[in-house]
């Protein structure tokens, strides 16, 4: 089961909230996908929350996007910033990712971001959302949210 962020923002908008703001507060995060032998690569990466959608725009001929268009199951991890503070906790979003040739979905999204061209545009199809911090200075807590599946909280001290 998957769902879009806009789903994904309905049933949990708190949780949204964070998540947009912890990967707002720096441009670039780690993208991870799958080389043709089923081993992991990371590459770096700028998302955008538009539209209801979390979009991934690449390079043309990336080997992100080929990896995409290969396999489109993804993680995406916010960059963690400075230091140990994490200031909004690790975030992390898994999914997969569907590469979208339509042009006028790509001209509106030109005029939002204004991308170097040309480029791949993936749209995500959520599978998981986790983000991970500190409370108190005495747990560990980690919010999982699945599509279809209420928000399970994990605290561990």
């Amino acid at each position: 089961m998957t769902a879009n962020w806009a789903a994904f923002a309905t049933t949990e908008p708190d949780l949204a909230g964070t998540v947009e703001k912890r990967f707002g507060a720096y441009t670039h995060h780690i993208l991870a996908t799958l080389r043709k032998d089923g081993s992991p690569r990371t590459s770096g990466l700028e998302v955008r929350f538009l539209n209801g959608e979390l979009w991934l725009g690449m390079m043309p001929d990336s080997l992100k996007a080929l990896d995409l268009r290969r396999d489109p199951r993804f993680a995406l991890q916010a960059n963690p910033g400075e230091g140990t503070g994490m200031g909004g906790g690790d975030v992390r979003i898994s999914g997969r990712a569907i590469e979208v040739d339509d042009i006028q979905t790509k001209a509106g999204y030109v005029e939002e971001v204004e991308p170097p061209e040309p480029f791949h545009l993936f749209r995500t199809e959520l599978t998981e959302v986790v983000r991970t911090y500190i409370e108190d200075d005495a747990y560990l807590v980690v919010q999982v949210w699945t599509p279809g599946e209420p928000l399970r909280t994990i605290k561990r001290s």
